[in-house]
């Protein structure tokens, strides 16, 4: 990742293969000239919320309003990150049933979210620096499952993007829907419902006999967040 993103740092952060809202995730941001590798909540808090408890949580910000919404439009100007995965999950919902996919690319390798990021000063006096990545429309494959869907930073957008000082008109051209041949949908097992379970089994394939053996698991769903829509 360090490779493929031109970072300096060298973390000691595990593979996650089930993160949740306002668990640590890895977010990449200019930082003195260069770029930075930190950790920050997914779950963005703006700047002038006194109490988090308050204030819905923010999981992923909608494209079309980011630039206007005064929750984020400062964010939107300065504060542009990069949030690294290497796959994602969603839910296809038929008839009662809820069953998980994981979307990644067909080389299994790593790509980025636009995302806007904040830090949060509590009445404390302590510090929290807060994500939430951008959507916008589905392209083809994610609108079976989705309305909408990440936006995914091509390679060669990625130095525009996290660039404070670009026009927001030249950024907002860079939120557009993946390409069709970027993604794969792959069904998968239920594990993932499961916050506690944080393995690569999670991204297994789907197989009937053993689902049949295991017990049913709820589908894992954030709470979403007032006009920003739900996601995951």
């Amino acid at each position: 990742m360090r490779e493929h993103l031109a970072y300096p740092e060298q973390p000691n952060f595990p593979p996650r293969y089930n993160i949740a809202p306002t668990q640590p995730v890895p977010v990449i941001r200019n930082h003195e000239g260069g770029r930075q590798f930190l950790l920050m909540r997914w779950g963005f808090i703006p700047g002038w919320v006194k109490d988090a408890r308050d204030f819905p949580l923010v999981i992923n910000i909608r494209s079309e309003s980011a630039r206007e919404k005064p929750s984020f439009r400062a964010a939107f100007s300065r504060r542009r990150c990069l949030m690294p995965v290497d796959g994602f999950y969603e839910w296809h919902r038929l008839d009662k049933e809820s069953r998980p996919y994981l979307f990644r690319k067909p080389d299994h390798g790593l790509f980025a979210f636009a995302a806007l990021w904040e830090t949060w000063h509590s009445q404390d006096g302590s510090e929290i620096d807060t994500v939430a990545m951008v959507t916008g429309p589905a392209n083809g494959l994610m609108s079976a499952f989705h309305h909408r869907c990440p936006v995914i930073l091509a390679p060669t957008d990625h130095a525009s993007w996290l660039d404070a000082s670009a026009r927001d008109d030249d950024v907002a051209t860079l939120l557009k829907p993946p390409a069709e041949d970027l993604l794969e949908a792959v069904r998968i097992g239920t594990a993932v419902n499961r916050v506690s379970n944080d393995g690569p089994e999670v991204q297994a394939p789907y197989d009937a006999a053993t689902e049949s053996r295991s017990p049913p698991a709820k589908p894992r769903r954030p709470v979403e967040p007032p006009a920003q829509g739900s996601l995951f």
